[in-house]
C-alpha cells in the first residue's frame, strides 16, 4: 500500500482552516468551489459531484474536533480507480495566524500512487486558495 502525505500551510488561523474542514456537507462551496459542483450528505456518507456530472461516494470516518482531524474513505467513483483509499486532514497551527494542512492518503494498488499524489498536490493548492480567499474575506 502506497501512503501519500502532503502538507502544506494556509494562510489563516488553524480555527477557520478547521472549520471549513469539517464542514463536510459544504465542499462545493468552501473548499474546492468550482471543481466540486454539488455536495449531499446521507448518514455518514458524502457524495461529491463534479463539473462533468461524475459522482464519488465518500464514507466519513471520523470528525475529531479536539484534534482537528477529518478522516475519510472512497468508497465509489474514484479516479484513478482504486481498490483502497483512506485519508486524513490534519490541522495544526504554523507561526502566528496560520496553519498547517497535512494531507495522508493511503491507497491500493501502489502503482496508483504517482498519480494519486499529483492530484493530491494539485487538491491541497486548490484548497489553499480557497481557505485563504474566504479567510480575507
Amino acid at each position: 500500500m502506497a501512503s501519500i502525505r502532503h502538507e502544506i500551510v494556509v494562510d489563516a488561523s488553524p480555527e477557520h482552516i478547521w472549520d471549513v474542514l469539517r464542514d463536510v456537507g459544504a465542499v462545493h462551496e468552501r473548499l474546492l468551489p468550482g471543481r466540486v459542483t454539488d455536495t449531499r450528505l446521507e448518514g455518514d456518507q458524502r457524495f461529491l459531484t463534479f463539473p462533468d456530472g461524475h459522482v464519488v461516494r465518500e464514507l466519513i470516518v471520523a470528525i475529531d474536533d479536539d484534534s482537528r482531524r477529518l478522516a475519510y474513505s472512497v468508497v465509489e467513483g474514484a479516479r484513478p480507480p482504486l481498490e483502497h483509499h483512506h485519508a486524513s486532514f490534519e490541522v495544526r497551527p504554523e507561526g502566528d495566524g496560520a496553519g498547517r494542512l497535512i494531507w495522508t492518503t493511503d491507497v491500493l494498488p501502489h502503482a496508483r500512487a504517482a498519480e494519486a499524489r499529483v492530484r493530491i498536490e494539485y487538491g491541497a493548492l486548490e484548497m489553499k486558495r480557497a481557505i485563504e480567499g474566504a479567510a480575507r474575506g
